[in-house]
């Protein structure tokens, strides 16, 4: 199947002859009302309403025990991490195949991530080579597991739903309780994806949401926390929050905290996107349905949902017979004005994270010469 033939099957989708985005936000409900009412209130920062009822609306969708809105998803999942307890030093399992923020946030935490490979069925952490890692590197005491050879406590596993497909996280959670290992999970793609019934980002200790731009919900710029409990909820809450304790007037901190509250008028269109959540979801499922259809029976395999889950399909995506028909296919369809990309670099490939300690990762790099991502706006109706 040539570029042109997918080209004019997604202008057809999208009943467009103009630019077509990857992912581009949808505002159809109420974000104008609700930015307005912060601005004529006043309380558009930290202050307001809209950051309390938002977080109310995720722990409704998701049935977390406590979400903890923030400035960006890097952010939440710092804050998660850093309430899980990763210290300077320490490593942090995670898959190679993954946006940057991922590593970053574990690098600037003083730790060093283990990078990993992916399975075929998820395209996120593949628990089997976590287990295997571990076999082969570590060991357990009373705190927990260490690294044989460095010393070095393994604190955490992080997980990311890679565009929205679930991990396999009753073999990751086995693995982590073995181990005794913390779940993170990076739920920066999957606010509408779920694992055997349960939502992503509240089946792990913590779960970290973006509302990026270019994600199926945004704040502008935005993240949450998902906590297991009420009480890490708290403890969140309280860090994201300067370490602050509440006074009507007094200032004082009882210990170094983050300003990664989000603030008012994000969380006011935040509000208005996640009203318009469930429609949007139905949307993209019916968009992957067109291109589950489409690519039938062709050289191009459309990646679909594993059969333990329910994906939001955040970003559709194909897998070509090999490096040279992606690569045609990529400038082809942006030379056209549909924009399509790779998936990203893996981490152990780019300069800062090639000492990491990684294992065998031979399903990532084999992804990484075959996946495009298709645009994948819900939107397709013009609404």
């Amino acid at each position: 199947m040539n570029a042109e033939l997918i080209t004019k099957f997604i202008r057809e989708l999208y009943k467009s002859n103009d630019f077509i985005p990857l992912h581009a936000p949808t505002f159809g409900g109420n974000e104008k009302k609700y930015v307005l009412e912060t601005i004529d209130s006043t309380f558009v920062s930290s202050v307001g309403k809209f950051v309390d009822q938002f977080e109310k609306e995720i722990e409704l969708f998701t049935g977390s025990a406590k979400a903890v809105a923030t400035v960006n998803g890097t952010a939440a999942l710092h804050a998660a991490l850093y309430v899980a307890g990763v210290k300077r030093n320490d490593l942090v399992i995670t898959q190679a195949l993954t946006f940057v923020a991922t590593g970053n946030v574990i690098h600037h935490m003083g730790a060093e991530p283990v990078f990993l490979d992916v399975s075929e069925k998820s395209l996120g952490l593949c628990p089997l080579a976590v287990s295997q890692f571990l076999e082969e590197f570590a060991d357990i005491d009373q705190d927990g597991a260490v690294h044989k050879i460095t010393g070095q406590r393994i604190r955490a596993v992080v997980p990311m739903h890679t565009f929205g497909h679930p991990v396999e996280l009753d073999e990751l959670l086995v693995v982590c309780e073995k181990w005794s290992l913390v779940l993170v999970e990076d739920t920066a793609e999957s606010l509408g994806s779920y694992y055997k019934g349960k939502h992503t980002g509240t089946i792990g200790h913590f779960g970290a949401l973006s509302f990026n731009g270019n994600k199926i919900i945004t704040t502008g710029g935005g993240g949450a926390v998902l906590c297991q409990t009420k009480e890490l909820g708290a403890s969140v809450k309280h860090i994201t929050t300067t370490a602050k304790v509440p006074h009507p007037y007094e200032f004082f901190h009882d210990e170094p905290g983050f300003n990664y509250r989000m603030p008012n008028i994000n969380a006011a269109l935040g509000c208005a996107q996640i009203e318009m959540l469930s429609d949007y979801i139905v949307e993209k499922r019916i968009i992957a349905g067109r291109y589950e259809e489409f690519f039938n029976g062709t050289a191009i395999q459309f990646f679909k949902e594993p059969d333990y889950a329910q994906s939001n399909y955040w970003l559709n995506a194909i897998i070509c017979a090999n490096k040279k028909a992606r690569d045609s296919l990529l400038d082809d369809t942006n030379r056209s004005g549909v924009m399509t990309r790779p998936i990203w670099t893996p981490m152990h490939k780019l300069p800062m994270y090639s000492y990491c300690e990684r294992g065998d990762l031979s399903m990532t790099d084999w992804l990484e010469d075959r996946v495009v991502n298709l645009p994948s706006t819900p939107s397709i109706h013009g609404d």
